[in-house]
């Protein structure tokens, strides 16, 4: 199997380790395969893919889309390394409100899957960092929302990152609590 899938402490979230071909000239590594992924459990219907570059000491999250048009994900760091984290927000899991945390870097090639239902975000741990998200719905400017980074007992490495003024006036995940969107 090209892809290991490990599981985390957030049902239906997984850390992907995909083969890495390395020689003296770099790397390569293949991201998605449409079948391996199948096999995997994983979904498959990706209908768009982005990628954002962020300098050192960038915080961006913790980001989700609410129903109908939530989705699944794939992220992964193609350039430098992020800390990465997923907050489960779906209130039927047994892992709601908790974290699962993980550094990608781009030499050691390592994937999240975020399941629908879970907030996620990164931090730019390198001087630059080039993260990509694969995801199964279409962006709904509507249903996009997200939950303060600083409010979930994420252990970021920085105490006071660089933040978009859209994320750093996202509700906490308290207020959260009293009226989810999953």
């Amino acid at each position: 199997m090209p892809f290991e899938k490990k599981e985390t402490i957030i049902p239906g979230c997984f850390e992907l380790i995909p083969r890495v071909h390395s020689d003296e000239r770099g790397l390569f590594v293949k991201t998605f395969h449409d079948e391996d992924f199948q096999s995997l459990g994983l979904e498959t219907d990706f209908r768009e893919e982005y990628y954002s570059l962020s300098k050192k000491g960038v915080l961006r999250g913790l980001h989700f889309q609410k129903p109908p048009h939530d989705h699944a994900k794939v992220v992964y760091c193609a350039r430098g390394g992020v800390f990465d984290a997923v907050l489960d927000l779906r209130r039927d899991s047994p892992s709601f409100g908790r974290h699962f945390c993980a550094e990608l870097r781009a030499e050691k090639a390592n994937m999240i899957y975020v399941p629908k239902g879970c907030a996620h975000g990164f931090y730019a741990l390198s001087d630059e960092a080039a993260l990509f998200y694969k995801v199964t719905s279409v962006h709904a400017p509507d249903s996009d929302s997200g939950i303060l980074w600083n409010s979930a007992g994420i252990p970021w490495p920085d105490r006071n990152p660089r933040l978009s003024a859209r994320d750093a006036g996202f509700e906490t995940l308290e207020q959260y609590r009293v009226h989810p969107a999953f």
